[in-house]
């Protein structure tokens, strides 16, 4: 691959990962801490929402991330032509 393609491949995986990453921050660290109170007026499962994404939703999110990680670096790799075939 040429020097300036791989450059283009490498920021969008990094854009990717910046990305990502930000909505697991916001998810994590916003909705479980800094706007608990303010979930905390709506439940799911019993329990006041800002306490269930603390303990459990931000891990649901990061598995979901994965997930979309991957999806996206399939794409990405196919239209750099580096896929695996």
């Amino acid at each position: 691959m040429k020097n300036s393609r791989l450059t283009h491949y490498w920021r969008k995986n990094l854009s990717y990962l910046i990305v990502l990453l930000s909505v697991w921050f916001f998810i994590s660290y916003g909705c479980g801490i800094l706007f608990a109170n303010t979930l905390n007026a709506y439940q799911i499962g019993g329990f006041p929402l800002g306490f269930w994404f603390a303990q459990q939703g931000s891990i649901y999110v990061f598995v979901i991330i994965i997930f979309v990680y991957v999806w996206l670096m399939n794409r990405l790799d196919r239209e750099f032509e580096v896929d695996e075939k």
